[in-house]
């Protein structure tokens, strides 16, 4: 099992629910949450996607590589998720 820091910058006009339900589930998909940290709302350094602002979300968490790799995957295609960074600790 291998550690990882992710951390997600998500749209910043997503509801709270919405934003919540989005988190839980990705926390489901490790195979243990060791720290989660929400930023909260701020300034990006240059517009992503024609946003100025996101939601930043921090997370270590321990993992299975094969799972880690399949988490990359989902990150990818969820659309809510304008960046994110998936570092082996």
């Amino acid at each position: 099992m291998n550690s990882y820091y992710l951390t997600l910058v998500l749209k910043p006009d997503m509801e709270e629910k919405v934003r919540k339900e989005l988190l839980e589930g990705l926390k489901k998909k490790f195979d243990k949450v060791i720290k989660e940290d929400l930023w909260g709302l701020r300034d990006l350094a240059y517009p992503i996607k024609k946003q100025t602002k996101g939601f930043y979300a921090h997370f270590e968490i321990e993992a299975e590589p094969k799972n880690a790799k399949g988490l990359d995957k989902i990150l990818k295609v969820e659309e809510d998720i304008i960046r994110y960074l998936l570092v082996r600790k």
